[in-house]
C-alpha cells in the first residue's frame, strides 16, 4: 500500500470517532495514523469475541460496524475468537463465577462465528485468528511471570471484581486470569488499535500496560456503546431473551425490530445504520411535530436492518408481511408458509411451544408455555392449550395476538 491510498489523517479521524464512547487516547490515534499514512503500513486492528453463545447479534454488530469502517480505511481487522479466553468465561458484568465451558461448545460456536461476521466484516481484509494458539503453549512459568506483572489491588478495581469482593461473593482465581489473558492478546498480535463495548474498557487497559511493559508502543483503546436489547432496559444478550439474531429469518428480525420502544428507535438507528447523526435528528423532531408516523419510520427502521443481513427483496417481504399479518391482523398468505423447524418435532407429535418459539412466535420456549397456558395460541382457529400437536402432512394456520404463522408439515 503506497502512501496515497490512506485518505487525509482528519478525514479518518472524523469517520472513525463517530459512535464511539470513548477514545483513549485521541492524540496517539492521529499520530498513529500519520505514521501510516507516511510508511503505508495499515493499523493492526483487533476485537476480541469468546464463543459463549452459537450466534451473533445486533449488539455484536455495533463493534462490527466500527470495524468496517477500519477497513473501509484500508486498515487491517483482526477478528479473535477467544477459544482459550472462553474457557475461563469473561466475568464482565456477571455477579456470580460463570460455569466453564467445553472446548467442544466453544469449537461449535467459533465455527458459526467465522461464516457469521461476514455479513459485516469484508473476508478479503479480515484476519482471523484464535488467542489458543499463544495462549495455549505458555508455559507455567510464563502464566507466573505474567501474573507478575499486575497486582490483585489492581484487579480488584475493576467493578465486577469490587462488588462482588464488597457483597462477599466468590471470585475464583481463574477469572482474576482473565484481563491479564485478553491483554495479553494484545502483546502477541501487536495491535495499533482495540475495540470493545464500554464494559471491556478495563481489560483493554490492562493491554496497554502489558504491552507498554513488552516495549511495545501501547494500543489505542476505543470503545463502542452496549446496546440496550428490544425490552429497553438491559444489554441485548441471548441469555435474557431480549435479543435480534443476525442469523434469525427476515420476518423474526423485523417483528423483533418493531417491539422496541419509539424512544429506543433513535438509538439502533444510531448505532445500527449509517444514517448520520444530523439526518437522525431531523427524524426525531419530525416525529414529536407530528410530520412523521413513528411506526413508518420504525418500519423503514427494520426493513434497513433486515436488508443488511438478508436482502433488500427479503427485507420488503418481511415487512409487507408485518403490515398485512400485524397491523392489519390478516392471515398469512400461501406463500408466507414456512417448514415445521426440525428442534418441534418429536416421536410423539409437535411440540406447540417449541414450534412458537422456533417461528418467532413467542420469545423462548417458557414465553411460548405462558401464552399456552393463557389461552392466546390458536391453531387453525381453535384455541390450544395442551403443548403436543399431530404431525399430519398439511399446513397449520397458528395465530398467537395478532401474529399469523403458516407452517407446512411433510410426509
Amino acid at each position: 500500500m503506497n502512501e496515497t491510498s490512506f485518505p487525509p489523517v482528519d478525514e479518518q479521524l472524523t469517520y472513525l470517532k463517530k459512535g464511539l464512547a470513548e477514545l483513549i487516547r485521541e492524540e496517539e490515534l492521529r499520530e498513529r495514523l500519520a505514521s501510516s499514512v507516511k510508511t503505508g503500513r495499515p493499523l493492526r486492528v483487533k476485537a476480541g469475541f469468546d464463543p459463549t453463545a452459537p450466534d451473533l447479534h445486533l449488539g455484536h454488530t455495533v463493534l462490527l460496524r466500527k470495524m468496517r469502517h477500519f477497513q473501509d480505511l484500508g486498515h487491517t481487522v483482526i477478528f479473535l475468537i477467544g477459544d482459550m479466553t472462553g474457557l475461563i468465561g469473561d466475568p464482565t458484568g456477571r455477579n456470580i463465577t460463570r460455569p466453564p465451558m467445553t472446548r467442544k461448545d466453544i469449537e461449535r460456536n467459533a465455527e458459526t462465528y467465522r461464516t457469521q461476521v461476514f455479513k459485516i466484516l469484508d473476508p478479503e481484509k479480515t484476519v482471523v485468528d484464535f488467542n489458543s494458539k499463544w495462549l495455549e503453549p505458555l508455559r507455567f512459568e510464563d502464566v507466573i511471570r505474567l501474573c507478575s506483572k499486575y497486582t490483585v489491588a489492581r484487579l480488584l478495581e475493576r467493578d465486577d471484581f469490587s462488588k462482588r469482593f464488597r457483597e462477599n461473593s466468590p471470585i475464583s482465581v481463574h477469572e482474576l486470569l482473565y484481563p491479564l489473558a485478553q491483554g495479553y492478546d494484545s502483546v502477541a498480535l501487536q495491535c495499533d488499535v482495540e475495540m470493545g463495548g464500554t464494559d471491556q474498557k478495563f481489560n483493554l487497559l490492562v493491554g496497554r500496560d502489558l504491552q507498554r511493559d513488552s516495549g511495545q508502543l501501547p494500543q489505542i483503546v476505543a470503545t463502542v456503546p452496549i446496546l440496550e436489547g428490544i425490552d429497553g432496559v438491559e444489554k441485548m444478550s441471548k441469555s435474557k431473551g431480549n435479543f435480534i439474531g443476525i442469523s434469525e429469518p427476515p420476518k423474526v428480525m423485523f417483528a423483533k425490530v418493531m417491539r422496541i420502544s419509539d424512544q429506543l428507535m433513535y438509538r439502533y438507528y444510531e448505532l445500527l445504520t449509517d444514517m448520520p447523526v444530523s439526518e437522525i435528528e431531523r427524524l426525531r423532531g419530525d416525529i414529536a411535530s407530528g410530520l412523521r408516523d413513528p411506526m413508518e419510520a420504525k418500519m423503514e427502521l427494520g426493513q434497513r436492518i433486515v436488508a443488511d443481513f438478508h436482502s433488500e427483496a427479503e427485507a420488503a417481504a418481511a415487512r409487507e408481511a408485518f403490515d398485512r399479518e400485524v397491523r392489519q391482523g390478516l392471515e398469512p398468505s400461501d406463500t408466507d408458509t414456512v417448514d415445521v423447524p426440525p428442534g418441534a418435532l418429536t416421536e410423539k407429535g409437535i411440540r406447540i411451544d417449541k414450534l412458537l418459539a422456533q417461528t418467532g412466535l413467542a420469545d423462548s420456549v417458557t414465553d411460548a408455555t405462558r401464552k399456552i397456558k393463557a389461552g392466546a395460541v390458536e391453531v387453525d382457529g381453535a384455541v390450544r392449550k395442551d403443548l403436543l400437536l399431530p404431525a399430519a402432512p398439511g399446513v397449520l394456520v397458528l395465530r398467537v395476538g395478532k401474529k399469523w404463522k403458516r407452517v407446512r408439515i411433510s410426509d
